[in-house]
């Protein structure tokens, strides 16, 4: 494991795992894996619900992760490899809210009865809503809260030549004298802001 990007969802994760993935550190994890890979949420379910904590084997084959949910134990792994740069994404707390709200929080409540699906459902409920969130992301000012502790604790916790704090506006400079590696010639990626997250989350309706 090269990098372990600590920041929450909708802070510019899945653009950090296209610009890690070009950069040479990939595959990288994201959330989107258990969508796109159905035996994710079996090897999750086990590290969630059975404290399955093989770190080689449930990262086997990938050299980075960010998102959940690997976030929710961005400790553990800043200790599992601690030769792991890390990179905190970070956006101002109200937008981060409003963004989280309208996109991955509500699309966790959509009523689906594939299999998958409502496993995957569980899985993120528990993780994130009941596991980061306790329960009150409906509340905003605790969920800034816990967003905010969260960035502290990563600021806090992690020694500075080892932690990136990153707002994917910056593009690949900062990104890339991080890495130690040059800088592509070719616009930093963009992408997942809200309406293309709404349109990915039809389209899986749609399947």
């Amino acid at each position: 494991m090269d990098v372990i990007g600590a920041g929450f969802g909708r802070t510019g994760t899945l653009s950090l795992k296209l610009a890690l993935e070009r950069l040479g550190f990939g595959p990288c994890h994201h959330m989107i894996e258990l969508i796109d890979d159905p035996e994710q949420i079996d090897r999750w379910t086990r590290v969630i619900e059975d404290g399955d904590r093989d770190w080689d084997e449930v990262y086997r084959g990938y050299r980075a992760t960010v998102d959940w949910p690997g976030v929710a134990f961005w400790r553990e792994l800043a200790e599992h490899y601690p030769e792991a740069k890390v990179v905190l994404t970070v956006r101002d707390p109200e937008s981060w809210y409003e963004s989280a709200r309208e996109s991955i929080y509500r699309a966790s409540s959509i009523h689906t009865d594939d299999p998958v699906g409502v496993r995957r459902r569980r899985l993120v409920h528990r993780l994130v809503w009941e596991g980061d969130f306790g329960g009150r992301f409906e509340d905003a000012e605790h969920a800034m809260a816990v967003f905010t502790e969260h960035n502290d604790a990563v600021r806090r916790e992690v020694p500075a030549d080892r932690l990136l704090e990153f707002r994917v506006r910056e593009g690949w400079e900062p990104l890339c004298r991080f890495l130690g590696v040059p800088v592509p010639g070719e616009p930093f990626p963009r992408t997942n802001d809200r309406r293309e997250f709404a349109e990915r989350v039809a389209q899986r309706q749609g399947r």
